[in-house]
């Protein structure tokens, strides 16, 4: 499905891409981008690394864990990109540790006060850490620190270039995300929160939704939905590919079963 009328409601023409290059924010927290590495295409991580360094917003790093430091054209790409800018760090693993582990890898490295989970062959829209940035600026201007953050998404195809189906969410709800993890792509959060729960490798496949699920936990014990922000732009283009979820949704049929155990196991500790 093709964007149609939303394209220029969602997508920054070149002049507004400028703009934000030149502005300075009042607030520009360091913010960290984690990727879990593993077997990634050449094509697929050098788009990756690019869509970082195109970024509008400057004061970022990107911490990646590499889970397949066998793979000599991962580990050039990454040299390469890693001596070129220093806020690309590369940490090579032993082994790999599977998307939990990897990510848990990857945020081991990260030093923002917010931290945001990009997957290694999907790609970020050039202003999606600004955008990420300003909605952070307005939540503090309110007292708020935020919790979580979220922006919408869209797909794209295998070589990066044509973009579509956009998932216009809604605002932050619990009894949806009980539903499905409609939060998905671009998600950040604060790393202190993301340092404490972790992922957890016994709901691979749906990690990311459990992780959101106990993150989410806090508005049942106290905390203001206010603090779980959503960003209503497009922020993250996930790849589709033929062993993508995003592309065929039984590749990982894995995944449904963990994401009903991720709910089950919420659901066992509000003592439901």
């Amino acid at each position: 499905v093709p964007y149609g009328p939303w394209y220029e409601a969602y997508v920054p023409d070149e002049a507004e891409l400028s703009r934000q290059r030149r502005i300075r924010l009042d607030y520009e927290p360091l913010i960290s981008v984690a990727v879990p590495a593993y077997r990634t295409p050449k094509l697929f991580l050098s788009q990756m690394l690019d869509s970082l360094l195109a970024q509008t917003y400057k004061n970022w790093e990107l911490c990646i864990a590499n889970g397949s430091p066998e793979d000599e054209d991962m580990r050039a790409v990454l040299e390469e990109y890693s001596s070129r800018d220093k806020r690309i760090c590369v940490q090579n693993l032993t082994e790999n540790l599977g998307i939990a582990g990897n990510t848990n890898a990857a945020l081991s490295m990260v030093s923002g006060e917010f931290a945001g989970i990009l997957d290694h062959d999907d790609l970020l829209a050039p202003d999606a850490l600004y955008e990420m940035a300003c909605a952070m600026k307005k939540s503090e201007e309110r007292g708020i620190t935020p919790v979580l953050l979220y922006s919408d998404e869209d797909k794209c195809d295998g070589g990066g270039q044509n973009f579509y189906e956009p998932h216009r969410k809604p605002d932050f709800n619990l009894d949806l995300l009980l539903s499905n993890n409609y939060i998905c792509h671009f998600l950040m959060m604060r790393t202190d929160v993301f340092r404490s729960l972790k992922e957890r490798s016994c709901y691979e496949g749906a990690q990311d939704y459990d992780l959101v699920l106990r993150a989410a936990a806090g508005v049942l014990s106290g905390e203001q939905e206010a603090a779980y922000v959503h960003v209503p732009k497009v922020l993250y283009h996930w790849r589709c590919h033929e062993t993508s979820t995003a592309s065929n949704p039984e590749s990982k049929r894995y995944a449904y079963e963990a994401g009903k155990r991720a709910l089950e196991d919420f659901c066992a500790v509000q003592g439901w």
